[in-house]
């Protein structure tokens, strides 16, 4: 749960444990990607996308079901679920979409913008106090974004800016669940997340039937391609279980700054399986988006170590 004062303090053999399994985490996850970018080659992205979340609700039904999760699920809130199943289908198809044409670590270095439009909506929809410290960070970390981008726009067109479509709609998944977390079970909420993107990427299949989109016509895949859309599910359940139990380890802030070795970990599978390399254009972008990251990060920490007791919140602000 995001709620601060109804969790003990971390200690020193929690925290180790829980950046030693934010690592591992986000060394799994680029190849969410890899095998996506591998599968996209002949299967349409909505497929893609609908078997990923097939094997996230599998391989979460088990842990639903011992924790008795489904007591928590809260029917009230289906609309809301149905929202985040909605926006995390439209990001993951946009993200995988945009893997048939660029890149991994380019793809995946521009969707790192998303912490920036995450503190941008936050400070908007949820009135949470930003200086403008942070906006400097995040008005620097598009400007890391552009010099990826605009190398990448005149080679494969819009497609450069589908990673952009995909951060903005994580970033509004985020604010959703930092909401709906506070009186629902994680667990349960990202099987519902998955059972609801399952149903959407269902529809939007059978509406693109015959229709020879490279998005939502679906295909029988060869035994191949099957592996590959597995491993987009497995990669993502066991990198997501992974975050889930670092998060219950230790602070979200301390966690925060090991997302930006994703970039890193990405690159070199994407070396070591398609041969992909960033020019030194790009690797400046990557290097400015991170910078960004880790500062508004930094102050972030900062800003919420300061006692608040008599006074203003607007004085503290960053």
């Amino acid at each position: 749960m995001n709620s601060t004062s109804a969790r003990p303090v971390s200690s020193a053999s929690d925290v180790t444990t829980g950046l030693v399994l934010m690592f591992v985490s986000v060394m799994f996850s680029p190849l969410i990607d890899i095998f996506a970018k591998l599968a996209i080659v002949t299967v349409p992205s909505a497929e893609i996308t609908a078997g990923r979340f097939a094997v996230q609700a599998v391989c979460m039904l088990p842990i639903v079901i011992w924790r008795r999760s489904f007591a928590d699920f809260s029917w009230r809130q289906n609309l809301f679920h149905a929202i985040r199943g909605a926006i995390i289908t439209v990001s993951m198809i946009s993200f995988v979409t945009t893997l048939k044409y660029m890149a991994v670590a380019d793809a995946i270095a521009i969707f790192f913008v998303e912490p920036i439009i995450l503190t941008i909506l936050g400070s908007i929809f949820l009135k949470e106090t930003i200086g403008w410290r942070r906006y400097s960070a995040c008005g620097v970390g598009f400007f890391g974004a552009m010099l990826i981008i605009q190398p990448s726009f005149e080679e494969v067109g819009y497609i450069a800016l589908l990673p952009v479509v995909s951060a903005l709609c994580i970033a509004i998944f985020v604010l959703m669940t930092r909401v709906l977390s506070h009186r629902e079970d994680p667990w349960a909420m990202q099987f519902q997340m998955s059972i609801w993107g399952l149903l959407f990427c269902a529809i939007l299949l059978f509406l693109g039937q015959g229709t020879g989109s490279d998005l939502f016509d679906p295909v029988m895949p060869d035994g191949r391609a099957w592996f590959y859309v597995a491993g987009v599910g497995a990669m993502a359940a066991i990198s997501g279980i992974l975050g889930v139990y670092a998060y219950r380890a230790a602070p979200a802030s301390t966690l925060a700054p090991l997302q930006y070795f994703e970039i890193v970990s990405a690159t070199i599978f994407a070396w070591l399986v398609f041969g992909d390399f960033p020019d030194a254009i790009k690797w400046l972008g990557i290097m400015i988006i991170m910078a960004s990251g880790f500062y508004i990060v930094w102050r972030e920490r900062r800003f919420a170590s300061k006692p608040v007791s008599g006074t203003s919140e607007a004085t503290l602000a960053p």
